[in-house]
């Protein structure tokens, strides 16, 4: 039992965007045995939503993503080194790489969905079904502009992470640093949701205490101080690849629940027409649940049979769309107009609430190190690597380990996920404002423009009309979801419902 852990948990990891040494790779494979040196340690990333070992996300990259994020006490570049000799022992088959997406796109941020329908009716279950489609295809031809053909007519992988790709459209000198930068932004937008889930999680199971959400959120966030000191989170990633299943478990028992209730289901209250008002909202929410496009370059590139990518592509992002639009739907019709943000915060059986509010609190705490951690590898290989390649020095001694600066500005990143939660506590209207802005980008906009630009002369015209409709709604999404969240922002915070004419 214990070889099978080992061997299933190293092929999850080989899947993770890594360093691109032959060192890191190595003591990658071998962690169990051996110990690693500090400039042999592996850093694992996120599925950006739900925070198991899959590597948000993502070079997530972010969000998921294609940066290097070297543990080395030097520069770091930001691009994986995936030429084809990928060490066969950390190739992973097409359901491991499956497993990974299906992290991504189904994580923990699900309880939130049943509001979703809330906000937007029948509509919301559409758009999960054809943003599953969009994103799907978005993935497929993101990885498609990692090729080209050599003069044979052979498909040649000649670029290697989303990054590359960015480059390769923008130049090396801007096109790196705006895909970078996106990546930032919402690996820390996701460490603040982590922050503030906890504290809804928490007022949700004692609401009769005299602790408050900010002084929950401190709270939480106090646990959260020693990921300043992380240079590994391989056993961080253990627990929460196990805590990533049980989830699956507990969204599995809600949904049993559920349909205990189905006499008393709430069939009229979903509604059918638009809210305007809050239907950018949730649109903006469906689209940040789908971000995955990030770590998928790396994914394909560590796969042992890659012609088997897309097919893999297709029955995760089916399996996600009928998942989410059932437990949406069956969660909103059961409690109906009376849904709350947090779907667990409405079981009516206070031990239960307890007990499944406490697991999914541990499992924030637990994804919440790795969004972090690749923020923080992120900003010091952009910022601090020292003169000539930036302004800053570096955040590594030559031995390799941390400067009392660095930690500083480590444990800073902390303290301000932990204040942002506090100033922005309205998890969905948040989660709806990031979907907006750097998940259409990275999941809608970026990847079909960058199709257009590397492929576009091979391309035929409804294949350009497809990347051109995906682009518009894509910028339309993200116009009126930035504006339409900000708004609803603004009312929250005047103590208003995000609807204008709801009164006050």
């Amino acid at each position: 039992m214990s070889l099978f852990l080992k061997g299933h948990l190293r092929s999850l990891r080989s899947a993770l965007p890594f360093g691109k040494s032959d060192t890191e790779n190595g003591n990658f494979a071998r962690f169990h045995d051996e110990p690693s040196t500090p400039t042999g340690d592996v850093t694992e990333l996120k599925n950006i939503q739900n925070g198991s070992v899959t590597g948000k996300q993502s070079g997530y990259g972010s969000s998921n993503g294609d940066c290097t994020y070297g543990s080395k006490g030097q520069a770091a570049d930001f691009q994986e080194d995936y030429s084809e000799e990928v060490n066969p022992h950390d190739k992973i088959t097409e359901w491991q790489a499956g497993w990974n997406v299906t992290n991504a796109i189904q994580g923990m941020f699900i309880v939130t969905f049943p509001y979703a329908v809330l906000e937007g009716g029948y509509w919301v279950i559409f758009t999960m079904i054809f943003v599953a489609y969009v994103c799907c295809y978005t993935g497929k031809i993101l990885v498609d502009c990692l090729y080209d053909e050599d003069p044979d007519g052979n498909r040649v992988r000649i670029r290697d992470s989303y990054v590359g790709i960015a480059e390769e459209v923008w130049g090396a000198r801007i096109g790196g640093k705006i895909v970078n930068t996106a990546q930032i932004i919402e690996l820390l937008m996701t460490c603040i949701l982590y922050v503030l889930l906890c504290g809804d999680l928490m007022i949700g199971s004692f609401p009769d205490t005299p602790v408050d959400l900010s002084s929950w959120i401190m709270i939480s966030s106090m646990l959260l101080l020693p990921c300043a000191f992380l240079r590994s989170l391989r056993h961080v990633s253990w627990l929460s690849f196990w805590c990533t299943v049980a989830h699956m478990f507990i969204n599995a028992i809600i949904l049993i629940y559920c349909m205990t209730r189905i006499r008393t289901w709430h069939w009229a209250d979903v509604n059918i027409q638009i809210d305007i008002w809050t239907f950018p909202i949730s649109l903006g929410i469906v689209i940040f649940s789908y971000t995955s496009q990030i770590f998928l370059p790396t994914l394909e590139g560590n796969m042992v049979d890659r012609s088997k990518f897309h097919c893999m592509m297709h029955w995760t992002h089916v399996a996600a769309a009928i998942f989410k639009a059932l437990f949406s739907y069956v969660g909103f019709v059961t409690w109906g107009m009376q849904t709350k943000e947090v779907i667990t915060n409405n079981l009516p059986n206070y031990t239960m609430k307890v007990i499944v509010n406490l697991f999914l609190v541990a499992k924030a705490l637990l994804s919440y190190p790795l969004p972090y951690f690749a923020a923080a590898r992120l900003i010091e290989t952009t910022f601090f690597q020292g003169k000539p390649q930036t302004a800053f020095p570096s955040c590594f001694d030559a031995s390799g380990r941390l400067k009392l600066w660095s930690l500083v500005l480590r444990l800073t990143m902390v303290v301000f996920t932990l204040l942002m939660a506090i100033f922005i506590p309205h998890f969905a209207i948040l989660m709806g404002l990031i979907g907006s802005f750097t998940g259409n980008m990275l999941s809608l906009v970026w990847p079909c423009y960058f199709h257009l630009k590397i492929k576009g002369h091979v391309m035929v015209w409804w294949q350009k009309f497809i990347d051109i409709f995906i682009i518009l709604f894509g910028l339309l999404c993200s116009i009126f979801g930035i504006y339409f969240s900000s708004r609803a922002l603004v009312r929250a915070f005047e103590g208003y419902e995000p609807r204008p004419f709801q009164g006050h």
